[in-house]
């Protein structure tokens, strides 16, 4: 009974939450609200997707959030001319480039951090978590950046066939990253990874190299997810882009069934994850509860899902 509500008690939650509001939530059924929903839960289910990976690895990555400021101030700088004299088409392709590379480099460093001098994970990512987003605000002066650039933006608010860029990258992501999880030798290498190290060691497989694969895509996606932030809010913050994004990405994988110890992930149940916790958001704000009150039912859906866990792991 606990692993049948491990594996499907997140779609039936989520299914339920459609049903409450298709009843109860004036306008829910419209596209207006689908896409403010959808729009809303697009950063988290990316920055989700690369924690997945991490937590399956048997890590945690608490610096997605200082990332995402990075990358999200980064490329202003760059396509504005602030850091360098540079052509306009010559400075939005390194604005789509170099904040995700950079990202990417220091999610490596998470990584060599924890696999080289064999740091904690959540102390290890709490070097960036708490630098990350100081050297944003000094990338700045602490001042707010604010602009106007289609292309850039594109990626936050354009639209392909009606469906905006950001829902699109999203799924891509989703379904390579599932794809990848599931059906490549990287990915049953990294569940052994997560699952039991040391027997991985002994089996062959490059353990410190899969662990540092996944923070530096961990950081990748946290990158991503900083320029659509910006270029959907023609503004970028140092301050704020990101902020609390590493608690609800974990929050989405623990309550997709993701084992918090490693060994077993499904990005899908990230994906329906993010997609619960939203809702329960926009139910809450919808029928006049106040947005401080989701936090603390965010924490109880957190707490059961581990709850859940521990349960389906001790009657397996």
């Amino acid at each position: 009974m606990a692993e049948a509500v491990r594996r499907y008690g997140v779609l039936v939650a989520l299914v339920l939450l459609i049903l409450f509001n298709a009843a109860f939530t004036p306008n829910f059924l419209s596209w207006q609200t689908v896409n403010v929903n959808l729009t809303q839960v697009c950063a988290i289910v990316i920055v989700g997707v690369g924690m997945t990976l991490v937590i399956a690895a048997g890590g945690i990555d608490l610096s997605v959030g200082s990332l995402m400021a990075i990358s999200g101030t980064l490329a202003p700088l760059i396509f504005m001319g602030k850091l360098f004299p540079v052509s306009p088409g010559l400075g939005l392709a390194l604005a789509f480039t170099v904040p995700i590379v950079a990202a990417a480099l220091l999610g490596l460093f998470n990584g060599w951090l924890v696999t080289r001098f064999r740091i904690q994970p959540i102390v290890a990512t709490l070097v960036l978590f708490i630098a990350g987003r100081g050297i944003a605000q000094v990338m700045t002066n602490g001042n707010l950046q604010v602009f106007k650039e289609p292309t850039f933006q594109f990626i936050g608010l354009g639209r392909v066939l009606g469906v905006p860029v950001q829902v699109i990258l999203m799924a891509i992501i989703v379904a390579v990253a599932g794809y990848a999880l599931t059906r490549t030798v990287f990915g049953r290498q990294l569940l052994a990874v997560g699952g039991n190290p040391r027997a991985a060691r002994l089996s062959g497989i490059a353990s410190k190299s899969i662990s540092r694969w996944v923070y530096a895509i961990s950081g990748a996606l946290a990158g991503l997810a900083g320029l659509i932030v910006v270029a959907r809010n023609g503004a970028a913050d140092a301050n704020l882009v990101g902020l609390g994004m590493e608690l609800d990405a974990i929050a989405a994988v623990a309550v997709g069934g993701t084992l918090l110890t490693g060994g077993r992930a499904s990005v899908i149940g990230t994906l329906l994850g993010a997609l619960v916790i939203q809702l329960v958001r926009y139910t809450l704000l919808a029928n006049g509860v106040p947005d401080a009150a989701a936090l603390v039912v965010k924490a109880g859906l957190i707490i059961l899902a581990v709850w859940i866990q521990q349960r389906a792991k001790g009657s397996s």
